[in-house]
């Protein structure tokens, strides 16, 4: 039979002893894991206080770096201030004479300004005197356009009159001077049947035949004479008729001696 009543003075109650084993070896188990656990933690703790070390070390030489670059900042800073007060100097300087020049330039175009309003108002002035003048030659214009027509009708006509009065005159001219010729050329034919016939008898040939010749010779001569200045004479009409002067002269004759 079992005995199941508490082992005194140990127990207060049946199975308190193995509950305490068991519990006295979850706590070892613990306890070797925590061991375990410290064991990792120093170890890694080391790993960082190795790496901060490190770091520690880095970033004193950054801060020896740091502090000289600071230095020369600070130098720099100084520098830069230097010259930018001597420059705020010159500009107030700049400034101050810009303003002088800006007010000379000022008063300079409020003279521009009287002298260009002065001049607008003679121009004004001399525009309306112009309209006036304009006006009062614009109608002396148109007088006078009206003059110059009548005056170029007039004209025109009188050329057309002395057009037709040279034509006339080159016209009479050539008439009479053709007339002449043709009757001395007629003179001369009746002159050369004359000696023709005489010479038609046998004993008069010889002594007739120089005289001829020379008739001949004369006739056609004039005949020449003839053709040319009708010729001439036409050609100065034509000229005359397309608007030339200076054409109102007579045509040369030459006055072949009579055989």
């Amino acid at each position: 039979e079992t005995n199941t009543l508490p082992f005194h003075p140990f127990e207060d109650q049946q199975g308190d002893i193995l509950r305490v084993e068991k519990e006295h070896q979850v706590l070892q188990e613990q306890l070797r894991e925590a061991e375990e656990k410290f064991e990792q933690s120093q170890s890694r703790s080391l790993e960082e206080i190795a790496a901060l070390e490190e770091l520690l070390k880095k970033c004193i030489g950054e801060t020896e770096v740091s502090q000289n670059e600071l230095n020369w900042f600070h130098q720099d800073s100084e520098a830069q201030m230097k010259k930018w007060q001597q420059e705020k100097k010159e500009n107030r300087e700049n400034l101050k004479a810009l303003k002088g020049t800006a007010k000379k330039h000022s008063d300079t175009n409020e003279r521009y300004l009287k002298t260009i309003d002065d001049k607008e108002k003679q121009y004004n002035a001399c525009l309306n005197t112009f309209l006036e003048t304009s006006n009062k030659f614009a109608n002396e214009k148109g007088k006078l356009e009206e003059l110059i027509k009548k005056s170029q009708n007039d004209s025109q006509e009188c050329e057309k009159r002395a057009v037709k009065a040279e034509i006339s005159v080159l016209q009479t001219w050539k008439e009479t001077e053709m007339w002449k010729l043709k009757g001395t050329i007629a003179k001369a034919e009746g002159n050369l049947r004359m000696l023709k016939a005489l010479s038609s008898s046998a004993s008069a040939a010889p002594v007739l035949k120089s005289q001829i010749d020379s008739w001949e010779i004369f006739t056609s001569n004039v005949k020449k004479q003839l053709e040319k200045v009708e010729v001439e004479y036409e050609e100065k009409i034509e000229l005359v008729k397309n608007g030339a002067r200076g054409c109102l002269t007579k045509v040369e004759v030459v006055d072949f001696p009579w055989p």
